[in-house]
């Protein structure tokens, strides 16, 4: 079973702490709490982080050189509280000498498909979609 645990450190500021005791702060954004990330911008990283780890994960399986990896997550929400993404975009941009088109398409496909939690707790209330560039380097 997954756990965390968020703790209020006054104002609106929070520690979230993962089940291997690594932590961020969490706040609002007001001139006496920017401290720390906004929390629905943690599902945006979450979702990138769990997708990125899925795609270099299954290129590296492919025997495919990935000396890059960046992904751009845009997210809209609705106007009114409680502000729920509905539309949320990934842009990946991957780097690396020969890498295929294929292995980059089934990558992102299987982490969207079977893999990535985080896409799949959050593709019945938002459209998620992807879109990619490869950028052939030699390093």
């Amino acid at each position: 079973m997954a756990q965390a645990k968020v703790q209020w450190t006054g104002k609106r500021q929070f520690v979230g702490t993962d089940s291997t005791k690594h932590s961020m702060v969490m706040s609002s954004q007001d001139e006496d709490n920017a401290t720390g990330l906004k929390p629905s911008e943690v599902l945006l990283i979450s979702l990138g982080g769990c997708t990125g780890i899925d795609v270099v994960s299954i290129l590296e399986k492919s025997r495919q050189k990935l000396t890059g990896l960046e992904i751009q997550v845009t997210g809209e929400q609705d106007p009114d509280p409680p502000w729920t993404y509905r539309a949320i975009h990934l842009e990946y941009t991957l780097y690396g000498p020969g890498l295929s088109t294929e292995a980059v398409e089934r990558a992102i496909r299987l982490s969207e498909e079977k893999y990535c939690s985080v896409r799949t707790t959050i593709s019945g209330v938002a459209d998620v979609t992807s879109s990619y560039t490869i950028v052939q380097d030699d390093s």
